[in-house]
């Protein structure tokens, strides 16, 4: 899909690995012009090394990093806005530290409508679109993953309710929701859940091991398995310039068939075929 070169740029925040970079480099070889927001010095110079893309060090839960970019952004048109940036923390609800479930929340939910307030401005100028990365999590809880789960969860709903505010000046919101893509995050998934492991308590590993194993092989197969990050970013594309963008996109098999059987089974029919599923 081409995308109109007028309207100012594209800002993708999380952009130095997986479905975030996909994005960027997608859209820069369209010919839209992006600001590829990332922490790291080393993934800044590596983004800046793409034609037509601009780097922006930018940690989404940092004030600081916040009112730079709304100097950046001052007097400025954006053509679109991707919340990418996102983390997942795993560990049983029942031990998981509060101040880490805080976090997951900060990162995956409340720094989209940080970046928002800032990119409003400028999306005006630009009527331009905000597209936020959920996930299948959003609608299908998964253990060990509550804090992730909750945290999509939240930003599909408060999604729907910023494009249903954001009307009267036709700045469209949608909100993708991807099922296993090839990404990094199964494998640093897979770490942080055996770190998980390690801080329960005694009765919390004798209670939640064999969970804690069935997730990490879960984990190990994911990391092969699923759709290549770019397979996101051509709906992101699409959300961005299409003439009637959706407002939920599922991205995957995985993904509508979790989506549909969840709509359709009762809930103790489907919490037995996700045992199975997890290998429970």
């Amino acid at each position: 899909m081409s995308a109109p070169a007028a309207g100012g740029a594209v800002l993708v925040t999380g952009a130095s690995t997986g479905i975030g970079r996909a994005c960027v480099v997608r859209l820069a070889a369209s010919g839209v012009p992006v600001l590829a927001g990332a922490r790291k010095p080393a993934d800044l110079e590596q983004l800046g090394a793409i034609a037509g893309v601009e780097p922006v060090e930018l940690d989404v839960t940092d004030p600081a990093a916040l009112e730079a970019l709304r100097g950046r952004l001052e007097g400025t048109s954006l053509r679109g806005l991707v919340n990418n940036a996102g983390v997942n923390f795993p560990g049983p609800l029942e031990e998981q530290p509060i101040d880490e479930l805080r976090s997951q929340f900060d990162v995956n939910t409340f720094s989209c409508f940080a970046v928002a307030q800032i990119a409003l401005p400028a999306l005006r100028a630009g009527r331009g679109r905000i597209v936020n990365i959920g996930s299948i999590g959003g609608r299908v809880g998964q253990p060990l993953a509550g804090a992730y789960c909750g945290s999509k969860a939240a930003l599909r709903v408060m999604s729907s309710s910023l494009r249903r505010e954001l009307r009267p000046w036709s700045i469209w919101v949608t909100c993708i929701e991807p099922g296993t893509i090839r990404t990094e995050i199964w494998g640093k998934g897979e770490e942080a859940n055996r770190e998980a492991l390690e801080r329960l308590s005694p009765e919390g590993r004798a209670r939640y091991g064999r969970q804690t194993d069935a997730m990490a092989a879960v984990l190990r197969r994911q990391a092969t398995a699923g759709l290549e990050p770019d397979a996101v970013a051509m709906r992101v594309q699409h959300a961005l310039f299409a003439r009637r963008p959706r407002a939920y996109d599922t991205i995957g098999r995985d993904a509508h068939a979790l989506g549909a059987l969840q709509a359709v089974l009762p809930t103790r029919a489907w919490d037995r075929l996700m045992d199975r599923v997890l290998g429970l």
